[in-house]
């Protein structure tokens, strides 16, 4: 009998799943899908690792988290049949300065998260609503929490304080860094594709909806460009990224905003679409001639380069660059444009292997910094985290009675 893992990451109104069965002891992708819709016209989708329909199923907005998640499960448990569900792993996107790895998830663990929520109140409470329903559902299977800020706990202390009176670091007002575990895989698929480059000075720019850059010394993250919160450095489809913390002040004297409205500002009305009125999509605003999206695609490219020579100072030098994320791993145009700015770090783009290059080097061999597009799999780290700390935990002695 083989054993199954199943990877979730909840949001506010649906649930991703990637189911994994173990396969010589590796992970191996069986289906993928979600429930979208939650709370209004709830839909499923699974479907194979080659994109085959394996199942769909609608419900009315009657249908609520905790029925539709069992529902879920029931499906899992039919599709896996011989399997035996071995193990949950969840992304968490705050560990706080506590949780530095995975963690199986006891109800001591649960309570912590909870504390955290102050610091991701946009994630974080989702995160755990699908930790406790499972708990209830699923008392029997293990959960890891798997956590997006653990990658960075390592960071140098000078990396994570702000400039702001020690009774507020010392409540956890600190820089984190999200991303992590997408940083995790690209570190671990580098050092199998090139292992020089990868125990060498290099910069991840995890390009996508949300989008972030770390500069990572032999495997191990130095800087961040995300902080406190996932609003923080490089702009993204929808939140503004680096911004003068007076112009929060402003929009609460001056223009006489909410605590609410600000958030609903600058998470879901700033960024790409609005710099340019038209679209949170690279590849609309690739393909416009409005002006503003225009702008709005140069500005992206200005900060990425910006940022690149920030981390690489915090390096003390940089060796390679890698491309990742939804716009990272599929924009060519985007890559050579920034690569071609940070020439005086020493990057080049080859254009035939850069245009063609699914996975690999896309710089000229004689380049003193190579450069990389290397796919991210957020979710098989997620399985591979879960399946370590289940067999770490299987083989922990069991305590004296």
């Amino acid at each position: 009998m083989s054993d199954g893992i199943l990877v979730l990451n909840a949001g506010s109104s649906s649930i991703k799943y990637s189911l994994y069965t173990l396969a010589a002891g590796s992970p191996r992708l069986s289906s993928k899908g979600q429930i979208e819709g939650i709370g209004v016209a709830p839909h499923f989708v699974a479907k194979s690792p080659q994109g085959a329909l394996l199942e769909e199923r609608r419900w009315g907005n009657e249908a609520d988290f905790h029925s539709l998640l069992e529902a879920l499960l029931d499906w899992i448990e039919h599709h896996l049949g011989e399997a035996e569900l071995r193990v949950i792993g969840h992304r968490v996107v705050h560990g706080g300065m506590r949780y530095r790895h995975p963690v199986l998830v006891d109800d001591a663990v649960r309570t912590e998260l909870r504390h955290l929520i102050p610091l991701a109140p946009l994630h974080q409470p989702h995160n755990i609503e699908v930790i406790d329903a499972i708990a209830a559902l699923e008392p029997d299977v293990p959960q890891v929490a798997c956590f997006d800020t653990a990658f960075h706990s390592d960071n140098d202390p000078l990396a994570t304080l702000f400039a702001l009176p020690r009774r507020l670091i010392a409540e956890g007002v600190r820089r984190y860094g999200f991303h992590g575990l997408s940083y995790e895989f690209i570190s671990r698929r580098l050092r199998a594709l090139a292992p020089s480059v990868a125990s060498g000075k290099v910069v991840v720019c995890h390009l996508g909806s949300g989008a972030s850059m770390c500069a990572i010394e032999n495997g191990r993250s130095v800087a961040s460009t995300m902080g406190f919160t996932a609003l923080d450095g490089l702009p993204m489809g929808t939140r503004t990224g680096q911004l003068d913390c007076g112009v929060v002040l402003y929009l609460l004297q001056e223009k006489g905003m909410t605590a609410q409205q600000i958030e609903h500002l600058l998470y879901h009305e700033s960024g790409l679409l609005g710099l340019s009125g038209l679209s949170n999509d690279m590849r609309v605003l690739m393909e416009s001639e409005d002006s503003n999206a225009k702008e709005a695609v140069d500005y992206f490219i200005y900060r990425i380069t910006r940022e690149l020579g920030s981390l690489a100072a915090a390096m003390g030098g940089l060796d390679a660059v890698v491309f990742t994320a939804g716009i990272g791993e599929h924009s060519p145009a985007l890559r050579a444009r920034v690569l071609q700015a940070a020439g005086w770090l020493g990057l080049a783009v080859d254009s035939e292997a850069n245009r063609a290059r699914e996975e690999g080097r896309i710089s000229p061999q004689g380049a003193r910094c190579s450069a990389w597009v290397i796919p991210t799999d957020e979710e098989l780290m997620i399985a591979l985290q879960a399946g370590e700390i289940l067999q770490k935990s299987l083989r922990a002695p069991a305590p004296a009675d």
